[in-house]
């Protein structure tokens, strides 16, 4: 694909760059869904704009001032002592030329020795110093992108998806390996060289410094040329990638439903369509890159070439005359000039790399732009659950809830039934404060729980889905995260009240077995009963059960329910199920339909009353 005058794909907008709406490639190539919006532009988490990730990358300097500070003194005195050489090579062959018989090999071959031994061993640490600088900086990076994304509201995370999360957590996190380790502290390197080698070649002959700095109005130029460009490019390019990715992880987890509904065609195209226009965006990258890089070569030549010609001009005036310069200084001049050719080269190198560095940076960053989750500064004050005319949507004019409103006192146990897609994890949600209703509130003790801190929150609710997730580590630390300071008495008092202290017993190293990726595999329904473990060992006063029990076969499922029944007495709880014999067992029944609670009351009660309830509980009855 060619691009005339090198202009991008499309036109850049950094409106819609920093919303997510990532433009489609050019025209003269098959276009499918749209041409290739696939859907995703809405949903994506933000892009920084360039101007915050120079302010972070000035943050993480401030941060690691006393690291650039070494790194540049050693840089310093492997500077001086590369300056050395080039000197004492020019000293003897000015004395060969003049006096052939006060040259003294031994002396010359003796000080240029020392000097690169010196210069080796404080490379080696500038090496060294500059090599953990970087880990400490790519290492400052992620904790502040774990941290920021663990403080971001849970529905903003869910909307993106796992792939728009995986790709930056891994992708861009690759990306910035190199620029932060490597790049920063070269770049760091290679300007303090330009330094102080410009200063050498001041100090030996000033008008050498004309000649080797003849090629930066070129390279300027090309450079000023390359970064217009290559910035937007990058970020746009890093983003297509993530909709790769985005696509064939949704392709991979939902590989069952593609099957049923016979998608495979249709997801096909969109990988196509998502790698068809990552393409192009990679292919204007690289001829940004192609056009670039000539000028940096010619740096390479130029500079020497251009010295030892004024260093001949000069030569050939009359020695006693002003201006005439000797062969000492024209060495030392022509080896600094090509001295200044390895840190010139590899400083425009390392600014193409941190080129996709930034454009990494901007996509981790991207996650300061997310307003943060609101917190109001409350305590409860009580245990009763209170809910006035909530109303909460996903998408803005789509209501998922619509007017809730109830009262729950403290030890009650709420069963809340329907059909699917009615709204009943998403009220469960919401009684968690996993997130605020768009509309009235919902309060705990007086304090509404969806502005509540998360630490604080999970100590008043908890909630377990039928997802679950087993962690990488010992079957201990799994068990013990809602309460890490507990003892193996108190987990194994968990694991028993869920039905799981048999089989944990059973494991090659009990409570020390490494289960999750990697150890030992955990049945779906084991996995599940390690969740509801947490549970008890968090011991909130309020559980949220959405469908937790959903992994276990009908038998299984009520032995576990009256296993829990000691834990979860003298607590409030809410169960949200599809199984109605939980509902039979509870105080109060809520049944949602289309967003709203349609039926409230006690089993008798909704039974005498011959509505959506008592037909569910009939059909149920039938089934089983």
């Amino acid at each position: 694909m060619k691009f005339r005058r090198y202009s991008p794909p499309v036109p850049v907008d950094e409106s819609k760059l920093s919303n997510g709406a990532y433009p489609a490639p050019p025209s003269g190539v098959k276009r499918t869904h749209k041409d290739y919006g696939i859907g995703e532009s809405a949903n994506r988490l933000p892009i920084a704009p360039e101007s915050t990730v120079n302010k972070e990358m000035k943050i993480l300097f401030l941060k690691h001032k006393f690291g650039f500070l070494s790194v540049a003194f050693l840089t310093l005195l492997t500077v001086a002592a590369s300056l050395v050489p080039p000197r004492v090579f020019g000293i003897f062959l000015q004395t060969l030329q003049k006096n052939p018989e006060d040259v003294q090999i031994s002396q010359v071959v003796g000080i240029v020795g020392i000097a690169i031994l010196v210069r080796t061993i404080f490379s080696y640490f500038t090496n060294v110093r500059a090599s953990i600088l970087g880990e400490f900086i790519l290492s400052s990076v992620r904790e502040r992108f774990v941290e920021k994304v663990i403080e971001i509201p849970p529905s903003a995370a869910e909307r993106a998806g796992s792939g728009e999360l995986l790709s930056r957590t891994t992708t861009d996190i690759d990306h910035i390996t190199w620029a932060m380790r490597d790049a920063v502290p070269i770049i760091s390197i290679c300007l303090i060289q330009i330094i102080g080698i410009s200063a050498a070649i001041m100090t030996t002959a000033p008008v050498f410094m004309l000649a080797t700095l003849a090629i930066l109005p070129i390279v300027a130029i090309s450079t000023r040329w390359y970064l217009h460009r290559s910035p937007q490019a990058y970020r746009i390019q890093s983003s297509a990638y993530c909709t790769v990715n985005s696509v064939l992880v949704e392709t991979a987890e939902s590989g069952r439903t593609i099957d049923a509904l016979r998608l495979g065609n249709d997801r096909n195209e969109r990988t196509h369509a998502a790698s068809a226009r990552w393409l192009e965006w990679e292919r204007y990258t690289l001829n940004l890159r192609v056009r670039w890089f000539p000028t940096i070569e010619v740096n390479s030549v130029l500079p020497a070439a251009l010295v030892l010609a004024f260093g001949a001009i000069f030569y050939s005036i009359d020695s006693s005359k002003p201006g005439y310069i000797g062969i000492a200084t024209i060495t030392a001049g022509v080896l600094y000039a090509q001295m200044m050719v390895q840190p010139i080269e590899e400083l425009l190198w390392c600014i193409d790399e941190l080129q996709t560095g930034k454009a990494s940076l901007g996509r981790l960053f991207g996650i300061n732009e997310i307003p943060p989750r609101e917190i109001k500064d409350a305590k409860p004050d009580g245990k009763t659950i209170e809910s006035s005319n909530v109303r909460f949507g996903y998408r803005a004019g789509k209501d998922v809830l619509r007017d809730i409103s109830f009262l729950l006192k403290p030890g009650t146990r709420l069963a809340i039934v329907g059909p699917s897609g009615a709204g009943k994890s998403t009220l469960g949600r919401l009684l968690a404060g996993l997130q605020p209703p768009d509309l009235g509130k919902i309060t705990v003790g007086n304090a509404e729980i969806g502005f509540l801190p998360v630490e604080q929150a999970r100590m008043e609710v908890a909630l377990v889905t039928q997802e679950h997730h087993v962690f990488i580590g010992t079957l201990r630390q799994n068990v013990s995260l809602a309460k890490p300071d507990v003892s193996d008495e108190e987990i194994w008092q968990a694991l028993e009240a869920v039905d799981a202290a048999g089989w944990a017993k059973a494991l090659e190293n009990g409570l020390d077995t490494i289960v999750g990726s990697g150890g030992a595999r955990l049945l779906p329904a084991q996995a599940q009963q390690v969740a509801l473990s947490r549970l008890v060992l968090a011991d909130p006063h309020t559980l949220i059960l959405d469908e937790a029990t959903s992994l276990l076969d009908q038998r299984a499922a009520k032995h576990l329910e009256n296993s829990l029944a000691a834990v979860l007495a003298g607590r409030t709880v809410i169960a949200i199920a599809h199984r109605l014999q939980t509902a039979f067992d509870a105080d109060l029944i809520a049944v949602i339909e289309d967003g709203q609670i349609s039926e409230w009351g006690s089993h008798n009660d909704l039974m005498l009353a011959n509505g959506a309830y008592a037909k569910l509980w009939r059909s149920w009855r039938d089934e089983s």
